[in-house]
């Protein structure tokens, strides 16, 4: 037993018991205690814990080489994953940059937007990158400048390059208070304003989560939305990238989430599901025309991290993807994902502080409210979200919660995104802990 505890912690007011080991759905800490991985630690874990078949590939390539800088060397890990993924991706996305988390691969693709111009037009005035109100790209201080989440960008607004952003798709808080399908998707063609705004020849790429994430609780889109702003983009001569750190490797029931809509982006960034938390990696999957751009122009790509591309981690992907294909996780995602989904909105409907069962696939959020007839949220202080996920885990039930939706002070939700392994038993289970817990909940804050 280590003495002492010199961990820098990203919350010194809560107590986070040692986690000991993880076995399919499931995290035991170091006292014994059992807990349901209901959101895949951040909707990371997407295969469980403790594959063996992943483990043995990491065994495997750790004996033979951890590492070998890309700017020298190229590896067969590396190789492997990238065919693999021109396979898993839609269309003409063929080409993978591999980097080792969510936020290097955002840099990454609003980095290589802007050089992708410089390289076609030999001189481009487009650098500026639209984003979303209510959005999360990473916590590095360019993503942060592009997200849209009032909590993550506060402290840091004096440090950030400021960059447009347009509304989000928050049909239950409505920003234009209208109501689908009467509003003509206006959040959609809100785009083609700013655009105009801004003036188009200034504006290199649009980037947006297709099921929003962290900071609304697993959002999905009015169906023509992507259609619509893959239509505004091409009109006007800008990149659409998509942000599937959390949706991608079949979070929603498709290889991507874009897969739902027939849309094909011109990057996505990856992340997360990628090698589902066996070891850092995440990567932008490229259309050919871009990647091809470079090629023929410069022919480098001015950007680079340390790890990227590393055999370790590309050893994992590797044997992750090969996993979720051998199982059909996809299609476990979408069918008992479905059936998750339908519990949810079945059995929460009538708890008190629960305002919206929402989300796609194996990806579903719950928002909670202190009066469900006037969607009215909780006030920060109450930190309703944060006495939730404790009420849960206290059950045995993990879930990954966020706030500042409504009015990016106040509005609390969390994610309920268990591994893509999960069991019609088992989403049982997790629907019963829940409703047993918010029930507890809405005695607690609603006296």
């Amino acid at each position: 037993m280590v003495e002492g505890n010199f961990v820098f912690y990203r919350n010194f007011h809560q107590e986070y018991p040692v986690a000991d080991r993880g076995e399919g759905i499931y995290i035991y800490d170091k006292d014994g205690r059992k807990y349901i991985d209901g959101c895949s630690g951040a909707v990371v874990s997407n295969i469980g814990h403790g594959v063996k078949e992943v483990a043995d590939a990491i065994y495997q390539q750790a004996r033979k080489l951890t590492f070998a800088h890309l700017s020298r060397f190229i590896n067969e890990p590396a190789l492997e994953l990238a065919a693999l993924l021109k396979e898993f991706a839609p269309a003409d996305l063929d080409y993978t940059w591999f980097v080792s988390g969510g936020s290097e691969a955002v840099e990454s693709a609003v980095k290589l937007a802007r050089q992708y111009f410089l390289e076609r037009d030999g001189n481009s005035t487009k650098y500026k990158i639209i984003g979303r109100w209510n959005s999360f790209h990473g916590n590095t201080l360019g993503a942060v400048a592009i997200g849209g989440n009032m909590p993550r960008r506060r402290p840091y607004i004096p440090m950030l390059k400021e960059f447009p952003h347009i509304s989000p798709h928050y049909c239950y808080r409505c920003p234009f208070g209208l109501e689908y399908p009467e509003c003509d998707l206006k959040c959609a063609y809100e785009l083609e304003s700013v655009i105009k705004r801004e003036g188009e020849q200034h504006i290199a790429a649009f980037i947006a989560e297709p099921v929003v994430g962290a900071t609304v609780g697993a959002l999905p889109p009015p169906p023509e939305y992507w259609q619509v702003v893959r239509e505004i983009c091409d009109r006007h001569d800008i990149l659409l990238i998509a942000d599937e750190v959390m949706t991608g490797f079949g979070r929603t029931g498709k290889n991507f989430a874009v897969g739902h809509w027939g849309v094909v982006p011109d990057i996505i960034v990856a992340g997360k599901g990628m090698a589902a938390g066996y070891s850092p990696l995440a990567g932008i999957i490229v259309r050919k025309k871009i990647a091809e751009t470079v090629k023929n122009g410069s022919g480098h790509f001015v950007h680079g991290h340390t790890y990227g591309g590393n055999p370790l981690s590309c050893a994992a992907g590797v044997a992750v993807l090969k996993y979720m294909l051998e199982h059909r996780l996809v299609e476990n995602a979408a069918k008992v994902g479905m059936y998750l989904g339908n519990l949810l909105r079945q059995e929460l409907e009538d708890v008190p502080v629960v305002g919206e069962v929402r989300g796609l696939g194996m990806m579903w959020g719950v928002e909670i409210v202190e009066n469900k007839s006037t969607k009215k949220p909780f006030d920060k202080t109450v930190a309703a979200s944060s006495r939730a996920t404790k009420i849960l885990m206290q059950k045995g039930l993990i879930v990954y919660p966020g706030n500042g939706a409504a009015d990016g002070v106040n509005g609390d939700h969390f994610i309920v995104a268990p591994p893509l392994v999960l069991r019609r038993q088992e989403a049982d289970i997790i629907v019963s802990i829940l409703k047993d817990g918010l029930l507890s909940l809405s005695k607690e804050l609603l006296r």
